[in-house]
């Protein structure tokens, strides 16, 4: 299992193409951002000491929380390749057991999203400190750690899931497509969640690397949106939270950090059966 996932890793990263479209969708609301989006939204706020600083943290958070997601995408490619071009056959003929291949596969996605996100999150945190922004704290860098860890490894599951569908590399090349065109709205990105009707912001909230988007945000932002919103009401700092996705709610209730952690805890879980199902169901 750990020289498949060895194996896999070699390839993805020896092909530059398939590292560059899984990154395509990060570079996408990057230059959205630099362009058009981010002037616009501090703008909004043109005498806050502190908003560019806060809007900055939010679209990195946002950002590192869909990396772990376009990157496991491009990596679990390898699986749909191997199948489309008969390889697999030789590793179901090998004493590799069907679990061993399977959970090859599924390593080396994780591995790969985990390493594109600490990549992702040097760019951030160099570019927030360009603009004029400050470095992570180290205890915030710990949380931030932990959770990129947790979002890889729920947002791996659903990809894999997804793709234990596809044979062939033109199937998986379309949904690739569409995931990176897509995902940046699923988890409120290129807008915050608060500009959206109530049933897009229903969608976007049962999304579950929605809540990864969150939780990156609260930890991100926690020092700038101190510092904007000192001596501010506590309502006006609630409905900001709400209105850019830090918080996330359903009805009146705010949905907390813990239950967050439980709905990504619960989609790796599910979908990890699912996926390992699929694949079983499927192996002959």
């Amino acid at each position: 299992m750990i020289n498949l996932m060895v194996r896999n890793l070699k390839l993805y990263f020896r092909d530059r193409n398939a590292v560059f479209f899984s990154l395509l969708g990060v570079f996408v609301i990057i230059t959205l951002y630099l362009v058009f989006l981010g002037d616009v939204w501090s703008s909004n706020y043109p005498n806050v000491v502190g908003m560019r600083f806060a809007m900055d943290s939010w679209i990195m958070a946002g950002v590192l929380a869909i990396t772990s997601f376009t990157t496991t995408m491009g990596a679990v490619g390898t699986m749909v390749e191997d199948k489309s071009k008969k390889i697999k056959k030789d590793f179901v003929a090998s004493p590799l057991s069907h679990s061993s291949m399977t959970g090859g596969y599924i390593l080396s996605t994780i591995v790969v999203g985990i390493i594109m996100s600490l990549v992702a999150l040097v760019v951030a945190e160099i570019f927030i400190v360009i603009k004029g922004g400050s470095l992570l704290s180290l205890l915030d860098f710990l949380k931030l750690f932990g959770l990129i860890l947790l979002a890889t490894v729920a947002n791996s599951a659903i990809v894999v899931f997804i793709v234990s569908f596809f044979d062939t590399l033109n199937a998986f090349g379309t949904a690739s497509t569409l995931v990176g065109t897509l995902i940046g709205f699923l988890t409120g990105i290129y807008l915050p969640i608060g500009v959206f009707p109530p049933t897009v912001q229903w969608v976007i909230k049962l999304f579950p690397p929605s809540h990864a988007a969150s939780l990156m945000r609260q930890v991100m932002m926690r020092a700038p949106v101190q510092k904007v919103f000192a001596g501010a009401p506590q309502q006006l700092l609630t409905d900001f939270k709400l209105q850019m996705g830090m918080e996330l709610s359903f009805g009146n209730q705010i949905i907390s950090p813990r239950i967050s952690i439980l709905i990504l805890v619960g989609t790796a879980i599910v979908f990890y059966l699912l996926a390992l199902w699929n694949l079983s169901r499927k192996k002959n």
